[in-house]
């Protein structure tokens, strides 16, 4: 088996030695950036299969980093960032991060979630041969073969986790899922209890798709369970 590429973009350079040292004996293979633009750089010259991001870096941003990115990959991005706030997280999840760890942070957590994410994409790809590969809802076309979503033909950039929630929902139109079950089908992790995330991407998600993101008719609110697929499209 091959292995997987990750891009580190951290421009301390002790604490990017030291993950690489990590990683690498995990049997990663680790490329180093230093700054936005050598990120962005190095993305686009060789494709890669997660980004670890740390959001303060010289150059360009890493949120900046993180938009190049998403305009032509789904890849998985992991956020490594010293601010912790809620409003820090929501704002990276909201752009198009799949993970957010604030430093200073467990080297043995970072596998953990470099590890689950890097699942998700794998079964993604094992998925793909039988499952449909178009599915539609009302105005929204999702295109599994090539993980595009259209509304009216005109096509809608949805992160990897946005994609997924919205797969979830499509494909199974009738059941009503929790926060806790969302989570650990999209995430594949262990619900902690923080509805953050969820909440966030679903809130984004809307955006993106609703003609109304308060009276939505895609991704419905169950109250007092969770979400469903709307009935009237």
């Amino acid at each position: 088996m091959n292995k997987y590429k990750i891009l580190l973009v951290e421009d301390d350079r002790e604490i990017s030695e030291m993950l690489k040292n990590y990683l690498t004996a995990e049997n990663y293979e680790v490329t180093c950036a230093f700054d936005g633009q050598e990120a962005c750089d190095k993305f686009d010259a060789s494709p890669c299969h997660l980004v670890l991001l740390d959001l303060m870096i010289p150059k360009i941003s890493g949120i900046d980093v993180m938009q190049h990115i998403r305009k032509t990959s789904f890849v998985p991005i992991i956020i490594l960032s010293a601010r912790d706030t809620e409003g820090d997280k929501m704002l990276g999840l909201g752009l198009g991060a799949d993970d957010y760890i604030t430093k200073p942070f467990s080297v043995v957590e970072l596998l953990a979630r470099i590890k689950a994410n890097l699942r998700r994409t794998t079964q993604y790809d094992n998925a793909a041969i039988s499952a449909p590969s178009i599915l539609t809802a009302g105005e929204l076309q999702m295109n599994l073969s090539d993980y595009t979503l259209t509304k009216k033909g005109k096509k809608i950039d949805l992160t990897a986790k946005e994609f997924e929630i919205l797969k979830l929902l499509l494909k199974n139109p009738q059941k009503v899922y929790t926060k806790e079950q969302i989570y650990s089908l999209v995430w594949k992790d262990a619900y902690c209890g923080d509805e953050n995330a969820v909440n966030v991407h679903m809130s984004r998600l809307r955006n993106k798709i609703e003609d109304d993101s308060r009276n939505p008719k895609y991704v419905v609110t169950v109250w007092g369970i969770g979400y469903k697929l709307g009935e009237s499209l």
